[in-house]
């Protein structure tokens, strides 16, 4: 696979169609250039990504999305290539890209292109596409990849209340252990769902674990901004991490 620095007229080109959403222009130089669907953009830090990650970065949403990855899967981009970065492990594919943008237009139309919703590649987790929506908080991309199909983790479907889901997992032999309970409580909690934190805490969770970003259940529920869960948390005993 071909790569070109991102400081070249032909990367800044091809990335400047693909982000003012100009299917025409794009079109245009996938013509004109017959490898160009699968050429790799590398930036000064050493990043390599695809054009189809281009199109699904941070912040997402560019204009006419769909489009555009319709394009460029179209003329031969390969829609399950994953990013490289020396500095981390993760191989991002687009979609998990996407997903962390919340960009459910992109989502779609990658999925419809083929990409595969279960690929590892998760910034923290190295899981899937899942992964990197629930741990950026982005519900709207999460709910859009569970209706498309993807699988969830205890702690991912906790975070979006599927009660039936976790009471099936916490059912499973062996039972999920402590640590995994405590850490679905708190992503329960990020993600506003008390129904689940309720059945969680039964379930022997913790309940002021201070966990990531330094901070407890009682803290993601201030960050999901659900009164009702903070009320009922605080009458549970619930502490804040810095008081």
């Amino acid at each position: 696979m071909r790569t070109i620095p991102a400081s070249d007229a032909q990367a800044i080109a091809i990335v400047g169609a693909i982000q003012s959403g100009d299917v025409e222009a794009l079109q245009r130089q996938l013509r004109a250039v017959p490898d160009l669907a699968t050429v790799r953009i590398v930036d000064e830090r050493g990043v390599s990504r695809t054009l189809l990650h281009v199109a699904a970065d941070w912040p997402g949403h560019f204009p006419n999305g769909r489009a555009i990855v319709t394009a460029l899967i179209a003329a031969g981009a390969h829609v399950n290539a994953a990013l490289t970065n020396p500095n981390q492990d993760a191989p991002e594919t687009a979609l998990h890209a996407a997903a962390s943008s919340n960009d459910l237009e992109v989502i779609d139309a990658l999925l419809d292109g083929g990409a595969d919703i279960e690929a590892p590649g998760a910034v923290f987790t190295g899981g899937t596409a899942m992964s990197d929506a629930v741990i950026f908080a982005q519900w709207n991309a999460a709910r859009r990849l569970l209706e498309r199909g993807a699988t969830t983790t205890l702690s991912q479907a906790a975070a979006l209340g599927l009660y039936d889901r976790v009471v099936t997992l916490c059912s499973q032999v062996p039972a999920p252990a402590s640590d995994v309970l405590t850490g679905a409580l708190w992503h329960a909690c990020r993600g506003g769902q008390r129904a689940v934190a309720e059945y969680l805490l039964q379930r022997g969770a913790a309940l002021n674990w201070i966990g990531w970003d330094h901070k407890t259940p009682l803290d993601a529920a201030h960050d999901s901004g659900a009164t009702d869960l903070i009320e009922w948390l605080v009458g549970q005993g619930a502490k804040r991490a810095r008081g």
